[in-house]
């Protein structure tokens, strides 16, 4: 009974939380090397893409709820994340234009666009911020759990109950088709795969008839919707405030370096490794343990060995281990 006690405290706390973080970091992961692979610069601006998305959701569910239209036991975000990813395609679309292109018809190098989308970056974390605010902002509503730590208590018989947030269960479910959508589009459809063909050799694509302006649209529209989705389901699971898409920048990056930077797959298991690290490391498993051995063994301490506060060290670290040592990731991406 000890052992099954350890295992659903494992999983409330460890395998839960680490799946849906994985999920969101995936998909933040796969517009960053979508970018890389296909435009061939590193996106700073990509955590405060997903900021913008989110808020945009965000002031859509508000204006929802304010008018009573709600999607039942699921979040109304869910209602307006379609508007919030039309708003976010055109901000990048526009940044696109006014921004990018410029530096395009240019021949600039990577080195460059890697500057420019810094300042794009502190622009867009400027508008959020004056629009919604810097401080924390909660628009999750509907049910908040599908099962609930008292009721699987009740059903089991354990000691220890087993608790799944709704905002959990969708975001692992709207990632898994999202990334099965994605790849259909990528390998399936023509746009798709003038899309791989421009990312595997331009000069040869250009020649075969490729419009590359099309591809570069079609590139930051997908990586719009990725990123709003990526930022409304944090959001949801946790909660919005803009300087936290800021941070999550460096877990993100990782996790596309981690699985190799311009490789999808390797975006969505690199964004598995980091999350699971984050979680484990900085877990306290005094409870697991107590279950799991003798009286005689069972630990005083918590047994954590890095606090929450310092889980982005975490990524920082397997960032710098993978640069060093392995730099193309473990999916052979391209080198860093």
């Amino acid at each position: 009974m000890d052992l099954l006690n350890a295992l659903v405290a494992l999983t409330n706390f460890v395998l839960v939380p680490g799946l849906a973080y994985g999920s969101q970091l995936a998909l933040g992961a796969l517009g960053v090397t979508l970018i890389y692979g296909i435009l061939r610069f590193s996106n700073f601006a990509h955590g405060d893409t997903m900021a913008f998305g989110a808020m945009v959701t965000i002031l859509i569910t508000w204006l929802f709820q304010s008018m009573g239209i709600g999607a039942g036991p699921l979040p109304t975000a869910l209602l307006a994340l379609p508007f919030g990813i039309l708003g976010t395609i055109g901000l990048a679309l526009l940044t696109d234009k006014t921004v990018y292109r410029f530096y395009r018809q240019q021949k600039a190098k990577p080195v460059i666009f890697v500057m420019v989308s810094l300042g794009v970056m502190f622009m867009m974390n400027g508008i959020v911020r004056f629009i919604i605010g810097p401080g924390d902002q909660r628009f999750s509503d509907g049910e908040r759990f599908i099962i609930k730590a008292r009721t699987f208590k009740q059903m089991t018989g354990l000691n220890e109950g087993l608790a799944i947030k709704t905002t959990q269960g969708i975001t692992v479910i709207t990632a898994i088709i999202v990334v099965a959508v994605l790849f259909w589009f990528l390998n399936k459809t023509r746009t798709g795969k003038s899309m791989r063909a421009y990312s595997d050799n331009e000069d040869l694509a250009l020649l075969s008839g490729i419009n590359p302006e099309r591809v570069v649209m079609y590139t930051w529209m997908i990586v719009a919707a990725l990123a709003t989705i990526a930022g409304v389901l944090y959001g949801l699971d946790k909660s919005f405030k803009p300087f936290t898409y800021f941070q999550l920048l460096l877990p993100i990056f990782a996790s596309a370096i981690v699985g190799g930077l311009g490789n999808p797959i390797g975006a969505i298991a690199g964004g598995f490794i980091i999350a699971f690290s984050e979680v484990t490391i900085t877990y306290a498993w005094k409870k697991v343990l107590t279950y799991g051995l003798p009286d005689s063994l069972a630990p005083d301490g918590l047994v954590q060995l890095l606090s929450t506060d310092y889980k982005f060290a975490v990524s920082f670290a397997i960032l710098i281990v993978v640069l060093l040592f392995k730099p193309t990731g473990l999916f052979k991406g391209k080198a860093v």
